[in-house]
């Protein structure tokens, strides 16, 4: 745990939400075997686990850490449950203490990124019921049903930039653009995607600029006001020909931008020399790989949208900040020793988060769960929720 991010946590004190070290605050001994602070202002009392995922935490640590590990790697409630021997409902209760706390972790990290391309898809699964069963199982709960993943990837980091959990409707696929616009720059990505028609009608809402067509004679009302791209939006899709289930050619089709603007982008591109999605499908076998809740054919599935949501906070925090990525290692300058008489690494290993210079060293799950996000962002979220809460 870290002292130095420690703060007051009573808003009514002049130095709530200032680091330990530059409030008014001084080590306190400790409560029920935990280390606490005091504030010498207020006379407020704060634990060192406040602010993580550790705080009011009754079980041992290192069996906290290890269910969430085996959660983030794909098992499912009962099976960590039988792994760290407790009970299902335990397991959940961590799953909703590290989900939780994952979520505030990126929220705050995942910040004015400058992306220079974005491929977008959704990732197919379902609540409860399958689609083709849902007559009856609807009757009970309208998220029931086909539970889309829709997904914003930068290839050239291996960072998964937003996601919406939802239907496959028009007003989540305009959410998704509007939280990666919420966590990008000024600058517009160059975006790919499939035919799905949906991405065009969610550029123009989150990119678009309104545009007065003139009156085609002198009088009468004007016509109304329309969207138009901007002269920066490239966005092109992918056009896969299929004959017998097969797929026999790939076309690409320009829909913002013209095709001196496309190649100039993909000379440009240290990852794709072609329009393609390559990177986001291979980004959707990982997640199914790494969330129980996404594997096929099986009946770790979840019941509750909410839990399906919880999951994936976790497993994308994981994928992020705690596991090396193979095709995002670099070459060090000087090789460095190993242990014992091994050969001498050449190879530095690099997380998504990494390449995107969020930070600059793979972290532990202790350190995920450890991280202390500030007050003032906190409190900030709250003007955020019509943006980050499911439509």
């Amino acid at each position: 745990m870290n002292w130095e991010t420690l703060y007051c946590v009573n808003r009514s004190c002049c130095y709530y939400g200032i680091p330990f070290y530059e409030g008014n605050m001084r080590k306190n001994g400790s409560s029920h075997g935990q280390k606490q602070a005091l504030c010498k202002t207020c006379g407020s009392s704060v634990s060192l686990r406040y602010g993580t995922a550790y705080y009011d935490l009754e079980a041992e640590v290192t069996l906290f850490e290890t269910a969430v590990r085996a959660l983030a790697e794909g098992n499912s409630i009962r099976a960590t449950a039988r792994i760290v021997q407790v009970d299902k409902d335990t397991t959940c209760n961590w799953l909703h203490r590290a989900a939780q706390h994952c979520r505030l972790v990126m929220l705050y990290h995942w910040n004015n990124f400058k992306v220079t391309e974005c491929q977008l898809d959704e990732l197919w699964s379902f609540v409860h019921t399958k689609e083709r069963n849902l007559l009856s199982a609807k009757l009970y709960h309208e998220s029931y049903g086909d539970a889309w993943v829709w997904l914003a990837f930068a290839p050239v980091w291996r960072v998964v930039l937003a996601f919406v959990i939802g239907k496959r409707t028009q007003e989540n696929a305009n959410l998704l653009l509007d939280r990666v616009a919420h966590i990008t720059d000024a600058h517009i990505p160059f975006f790919t995607s499939d035919q799905f028609s949906e991405y065009r009608t969610a550029l123009l809402h989150t990119y678009g600029r309104w545009y007065q067509p003139p009156r085609k004679g002198s009088r009468g009302r004007l016509p109304k006001r329309i969207r138009i791209p901007p002269s920066e939006l490239v966005y092109t899709q992918v056009v896969k020909v299929r004959q017998n289930r097969r797929i026999v050619e790939v076309k690409k089709k320009i829909v913002f931008g013209d095709e001196k603007k496309l190649s100039s982008l993909l000379a440009e591109s240290p990852v794709s020399s072609t329009v393609n999605t390559s990177f986001v499908e291979r980004d959707n076998l990982t997640q199914r790989q790494a969330n129980r809740r996404l594997t096929r054919r099986s009946n770790g599935f979840s019941k509750k949208l909410s839990w399906f949501e919880k999951q994936l906070w976790l497993s994308m925090a994981y994928y992020h900040l705690v596991l090396p990525h193979q095709s995002l290692c670099k070459e060090l300058l000087n090789s460095e020793p190993t242990l014992g008489t091994g050969s001498r690494r050449r190879w530095q290993q690099r997380t998504p988060a990494m390449a995107a210079g969020i930070t600059d060293h793979i972290w532990s799950t202790s350190e995920l769960l450890s991280y202390r996000v500030p007050a003032p962002f906190i409190d900030k979220l709250l003007q955020l929720e019509y943006l980050l809460s499911r439509p």
